[in-house]
């Protein structure tokens, strides 16, 4: 059994014994340590808090132990049901909550559940206020309501309407000229929400073929839900066998986006967000973000229209923190995480799709085209592992000075970037493991440079 505590949230599979899983009591803790934080950031107010949820197996039982802790605390509670994390991060804006707790553990497998924290903006706390939601737990130092004071619960489900059309009417999103695309789209949903909104996002974008994979939203993933190539074959080969246009995949709380070809090829979740930029950078002028760890192609692509590039640290509260200091026009992570903010701070893939689906029908080529179109790069991800008494930083701090001629960026780890490549290194928080990320212009350079790394590494240990 596992229980990650983090500034983010806490995730866990769920059963076992208090504390080593994510045990009911472990869900009451920390939703009120949520609540009093929330109750200390708004004093003297009757605060309202948004609660949404995947459709994973022990999703209404989380809910449950969620809405009555915040009750408990004389929070009231809009419950939005089966919703997207995108979904809930709109609904806390547009309810002016105090905040919103997602529960949905993203990529893991059916046995693993999670809270992930909001403000009232929407977007995910900050590191100092969740290290301050874990001190909260820690200490347990929740003061709950007295009965005439218990919060109350709205239910509303509104939401994933609400989300679809807040996509139709985005100014870039051009549903005539999908629709007179005439698109067959096959998706791939993971029988979580996906298989809830999608489907009607297509058609409301003019999709009228849609060919669906796993759309029951019954949390029984039917493979490894991260929408990563070796979990995709299914998908791929049904594109191919039914001559669909495109797919899409989806992780289970539909934050990402991963797009495949129509022969079955995988367009690449790094290139997800490249290809909605460049998108937009043709009809705007505008910056870019991604985290240290995605692909220059973005990079490439921003610069080639005249706008700059900005690497944020890995983790997307960084890379909104980001986007807003550089005013930019789009941003996001590698892992096909669009953030756009002309619709919110925040990853989603209905808008990924709606953006994607104008740009590939505007530009009338097919899909595996498009993707030809960028520049092509492949990333290595590796790790080593080091022995506990080995100072990690002094590692790192000897390979930066072995590189220090080449363009360095330490604000996460340590990344050097070559004239046709990069390697990044960070070390885990946990354990003593360095991570160790290389891009280059082909799979072979690019595990030939993490190669060079390590070797650097294990020379300097």
């Amino acid at each position: 059994m596992t229980l990650i505590k983090s500034i983010s949230g806490i995730r866990g599979t769920i059963g076992g014994q208090v504390g080593e899983g994510l045990s009911p009591l472990d869900v009451v803790k920390f939703s009120a340590a949520y609540g009093q934080w929330a109750k200390m950031r708004h004093p003297n107010k009757k605060l309202t808090i948004v609660v949404g949820r995947d459709a994973r197996i022990s999703g209404e039982m989380v809910k449950n132990l969620v809405v009555g802790s915040l009750q408990g605390l004389g929070i009231d509670v809009v419950n939005i049901g089966l919703a997207t994390t995108p979904t809930t991060e709109i609904a806390v804006t547009e309810e002016k909550a105090d905040g919103g707790i997602i529960l949905t553990a993203s990529h893991n497998p059916k046995q693993w559940n999670a809270l992930k924290l909001l403000n009232e903006k929407g977007e995910f706390l900050s590191a100092q206020d969740g290290a301050d939601v874990l001190k909260i737990a820690e200490d347990e130092s929740f003061v709950f309501a007295e009965v005439d004071d218990l919060g109350r619960v709205e239910e509303k489900d509104i939401y994933n309407k609400f989300h679809i059309q807040h996509v139709l009417d985005l100014e870039m999103v051009d549903v005539e000229a999908i629709k007179k695309a005439n698109f067959t789209v096959a998706i791939d949903c993971v029988n979580s929400v996906g298989g809830v909104v999608l489907p009607e996002l297509l058609k409301a974008l003019g999709v009228s073929n849609v060919i669906e994979l796993y759309t029951e939203p019954n949390g029984q993933f039917p493979h490894n839900p991260e929408p990563l190539p070796e979990h995709l074959t299914e998908i791929s080969n049904t594109i191919k066998d039914k001559k669909a246009d495109v797919g899409f995949v989806v992780d289970p709380d539909v934050d990402r986006l991963a797009i495949i070809n129509e022969d079955g090829s995988m367009f690449g979740e790094e290139y997800t967000l490249v290809a909605v930029a460049d998108y937009l950078l043709a009809h705007k002028t505008g910056n870019t973000v991604s985290n240290l760890s995605s692909t220059r192609a973005l990079a490439d692509v921003t610069r080639a229209y005249g706008g700059e590039y900005t690497a944020a640290a890995v983790g997307e509260v960084n890379v909104v923190t980001t986007m807003k200091e550089t005013n930019a026009l789009i941003g996001g992570e590698g892992n096909g995480g669009v953030i756009y903010p002309e619709s919110h701070y925040g990853r989603d893939a209905l808008v990924g799709i709606g953006l994607f689906l104008t740009h590939l029908a505007k530009c009338g080529i097919s899909c595996s085209s498009l993707r030809a179109k960028y520049p092509e790069y492949s990333i290595s991800k590796n790790k080593i592992e080091l022995t506990p008494e080995i100072d990690v930083d002094k590692v790192l701090e000897q390979v930066k000075a072995k590189y220090s001629e080449e363009q360095i960026n330490d604000i996460d780890g340590l990344k050097i970037d070559f004239a046709e490549k990069w390697v990044q290194l960070r070390k885990s928080n946990t354990e003593p493991i360095i991570r160790i990320y290389a891009e280059a212009k082909s799979a072979d350079e690019a595990n030939e440079l993490a190669q060079s790394i390590i070797s650097d590494i294990k020379s300097f240990i």
